[in-house]
């Protein structure tokens, strides 16, 4: 059990709520960084999720968002006051961005990312930055320069990667919110096994710019930058927040910030599938999936089954040269079961151009859908060290935990995990995903679900 008695009521309320309690005057921004610098200081030892934290800082930030309380209330951003934590891959002016490996230990960025920059600007106070795998390859959180992150909901199973810092921070209390990035699974898996909420974005959404590895030629494929927080709701304030057009990122275009469909929800169709014909997923998976359609179905949409495309990619990984010595075991071994053989520049074009192709046709099968549910993965998070799980008869490999998440980054699809179900004493997140731009249709779908499920239940030893 781990809890902070005293500051756990603060602490567990949630991003709009904190931003309302400052507004209002109730709460100093004081008193709620130092509320999350305790529950920090109680639970980090435990879970590992923070690599570094600039305490003066944030109290020096705090004070100053204290004295604009009383003196600037009128003139308020939308943060005022809010701690946020940020992945240890995205620049945060004076913390380490190291993204976990020995290649850039000692790493602190002079300024700030576009998106710290959005946040603070909108009154957020950043707590710390948070614990990734080496280079950000792996569906756990582990590294040669911090170790292992685990998962609030049992210490002995793995938080997901590679945001895997920032859910177990977050699902523990220590941080109301934060920024993630996606290249296949890295937001919604850790939010699936910590049972919060994250957003992939459609890319170029939320501005990439001041992330390591730099998001650029095969990595802007997939690549997206979103928030993390408690609940759908939470993680659509933080996406108001952060979304916008960045004339730094070569992949942001000017949005006018609200979805391109505007009609109404009610009667809109909504595919779902419970598996994909070729992973077989847990019984508590397929209920969470179930739940959450027959919830939509109450909600006024039309539910309906729907078979997704089969869709294949491969990806060309360059990493550390001749210091190959420096890599973590889980970096090498994530590297070779990733990758068979090298690829040819003319078969990675064809790949490219093939990968364009299946999007075409992705998009023309699911264009009269609102958005698809489908699970966020087959299984619950599994323990520290797992590689193969076996379900109904068949093993499922470590690799395989990314089918549903990594289609719909190839694609190119938005797209939200959030927890419905549960698998003993586990969470269970289901997948939302929507069309590109349909970032905004896609929270307010997810947050029907959200409504009728009646709000986050925290792990065991955080109940209030």
């Amino acid at each position: 059990m781990i809890r902070s008695d005293m500051n756990l009521e603060l602490v567990s309320k949630g991003v709009i709520e904190m931003a309302a309690l400052v507004r209002s005057g109730k709460v100093s921004p004081v008193d709620l960084l130092e509320a999350h610098l305790a529950q920090i200081e109680i639970c980090n030892p435990k879970i590992n999720a923070f690599v570094s934290i600039d305490q003066e800082a944030a109290l020096a930030a705090a004070r100053r968002a204290e004295q604009d309380q009383v003196q600037n209330k009128s003139e308020l951003g939308a943060l005022h006051g809010v701690p946020v934590s940020i992945k240890s891959s995205i620049e945060v002016a004076g913390l380490r961005c190291e993204s976990g490996t020995r290649l850039r230990e000692g790493h602190v960025p002079e300024a700030d990312a576009a998106l710290v920059s959005r946040l603070r600007a909108a009154g957020a106070i950043v707590l710390g930055t948070t614990n990734v795998p080496e280079m950000l390859q792996a569906v756990e959180t582990d590294n040669l320069l911090y170790g292992r992150t685990s998962n609030p909901w049992d210490l002995t199973r793995t938080c997901g990667g590679s945001s895997g810092g920032e859910a177990a921070a977050i699902a523990s209390y220590c941080s109301p919110g934060g920024v993630g990035s996606d290249a296949g699974a890295s937001i919604r898996l850790p939010a699936h096994f910590c049972g919060i909420t994250g957003l992939c974005p459609t890319p170029g959404r939320v501005p990439s710019t001041g992330h390591f590895p730099e998001i650029a030629g095969h990595l802007s494929i997939p690549f997206s930058l979103g928030p993390l927080a408690r609940s759908v709701t939470d993680v659509k304030y933080m996406f108001e927040v952060l979304a916008g057009f960045d004339a730094a990122d070569s992949r942001s275009a000017p949005f006018p910030g609200h979805s391109i469909d505007t009609k109404p929800l009610a009667g809109r169709r909504i595919g779902y599938f419970e598996d994909d014909g070729l992973s077989p997923v847990t019984r508590e998976t397929r209920d969470a999936v179930r739940e959450a359609a027959l919830t939509l179905e109450r909600a006024g949409f039309e539910v309906e089954p729907f078979r997704p495309s089969r869709v294949g990619g491969r990806s060309i990984n360059e990493w550390a040269g001749d210091r190959v010595d420096l890599l973590s075991p889980l970096l090498q071994e994530f590297i070779s079961m990733s990758i068979s053989e090298p690829l040819s520049i003319e078969q990675f074009l064809r790949d490219w151009a093939e990968r364009d192709r299946l999007r075409a046709q992705f998009l023309e099968e699911t264009k009269d859908y609102a958005a698809l549910l489908c699970p966020t993965t087959a299984i619950p998070a599994f323990r520290h060290g797992e590689r193969s799980w076996t379900i109904d008869g068949i093993e499922v490999s470590y690799l395989e935990v990314l089918i549903f998440t990594m289609w719909f980054s190839i694609l190119n699809m938005p797209a939200l995990s959030l927890p419905v179900g549960r698998s003993g004493h586990l969470p269970i997140g289901v997948q939302l995903v929507g069309r590109p731009f349909e970032d905004e249709l896609l929270l307010e779908i997810g947050g029907h679900i959200e409504m009728e499920r009646g709000g986050w239940l925290p792990p065991p030893g955080f109940e209030l």
